[in-house]
């Protein structure tokens, strides 16, 4: 199954030529149809594994990975620290606690159908989930260690020894950083939240309600898709967070340039990758800067820095009664009995 991306252009042309606009109670079948050119519904993880075509062994290799303490330097932060897969797949504060109780810069984006964004991270710095998975683990501020020390940490516990000759089969050495990260993304790749209320909308069935229908009305007529189309409403291009007008510096600190401080290009200044809205309701605090816990009150600065309108109370609680039919069914995941070392490891570094 090919995954089709909507731009943000063509979101918006189809909002402002091609479809014709809505009643203040919007007709459930024209705003289904008008919802299935801008928006695409979650697969099941079996179907994006099929095209992917990842085995399973990685996959199983990845999820031990994924909550592996001993990849940091101080045995106690995985990646699961950070993207919680039991709490919508970040951490829920503001800013992520790292090496030496060190916070982060931003608010960790959830790992949740991550495979469907354009890039990684808040600036786009990683082109894929692979990529992705070795910076944490090298960043001074998060896990602090280098390819030497997670290689000789695998290599000194000989149940990945295994796993990693049994998931890369063929190889002279398969215990290295970069099949660490080939592994992780496997497993993360599987880490979808098909079926929620909007999925079962854009199947046929009448899973909105009223309220839930005039936000989705809302968010398309009101110019929300432009930004925040696609598979993952959202994550598929890069935006000026304060289109029209820029919100306080707590929201937008001065020194978080965004994109600019990848490119180093005027034109990206204060440009962030548009945040994924799947399973929104679960991942507060909001923006990059982790400082609007409301999801309402996020809603109604959008509508001020994005789009230059006052949103009404109504309009407000209607796009994000919509928003909370973007949660969908949380993948299972059993958290692994990690094996234990049989040889000296490296020694923890606080």
């Amino acid at each position: 199954m090919k995954m089709r991306l909507v731009p943000a252009v063509l979101a918006a042309a189809l909002v402002g030529a091609s479809a014709p606009a809505l009643a203040a109670d919007p007709d459930p079948a024209q705003l289904r149809e008008i919802s299935k050119q801008l928006f695409q519904p979650i697969p099941e993880a079996s179907v994006v594994i099929a095209e992917k075509k990842i085995s399973p062994d990685q996959i199983e290799l990845g999820k031990w990975l994924f909550f592996e303490p001993r990849l940091s330097a101080s045995h106690i932060i995985s990646c699961n620290t950070c993207h919680s897969v039991g709490t919508g797949g970040s951490d829920n504060i503001p800013t992520s606690v790292g090496h030496g109780w060190q916070k982060g810069p931003r608010n960790s984006p959830t790992v949740l159908n991550a495979v469907f964004n354009i890039a990684q991270f808040w600036d786009g710095r990683a082109a894929d989930l692979k990529e992705q998975a070795k910076g944490p683990v090298q960043a001074s501020v998060e896990m602090n260690a280098t390819p030497q020390h997670v290689e000789t940490t695998l290599r000194s516990i000989p149940e990945y020894v295994q796993m990693f000759s049994t998931a890369f089969p063929g190889q002279k050495e398969p215990v290295t950083f970069d099949n660490m990260a080939t592994a992780i993304e496997a497993f993360e790749v599987t880490l979808t939240t098909p079926n929620s209320k909007f999925d079962q909308f854009l199947a046929g069935k009448d899973s909105l309600n009223g309220t839930e229908l005039k936000g989705l009305d809302l968010f398309v007529n009101k110019g929300c898709v432009a930004c925040h189309a696609g598979i993952n409403l959202g994550g598929q291009g890069y935006f000026p967070f304060g289109v029209v007008k820029k919100p306080g510096a707590e929201i937008l600190p001065e020194s978080d340039r965004g994109r600019f401080m990848v490119t180093n290009t005027a034109t990206d200044d204060y440009v962030f990758r548009a945040g994924p809205l799947r399973n929104i309701a679960l991942t507060a605090p909001y923006f990059h800067s982790g400082e609007v816990w409301d999801l309402e009150e996020a809603v109604a600065i959008m509508g001020v820095s994005q789009l230059g309108a006052e949103l009404s109370t109504e309009e407000v609680k209607a796009i994000t009664a919509f928003l909370h039919t973007l949660t969908g069914d949380q993948p299972k995941v059993e958290y692994p009995i990690l094996p234990r070392s049989t040889k000296d490891t490296p020694k923890p570094s606080m």
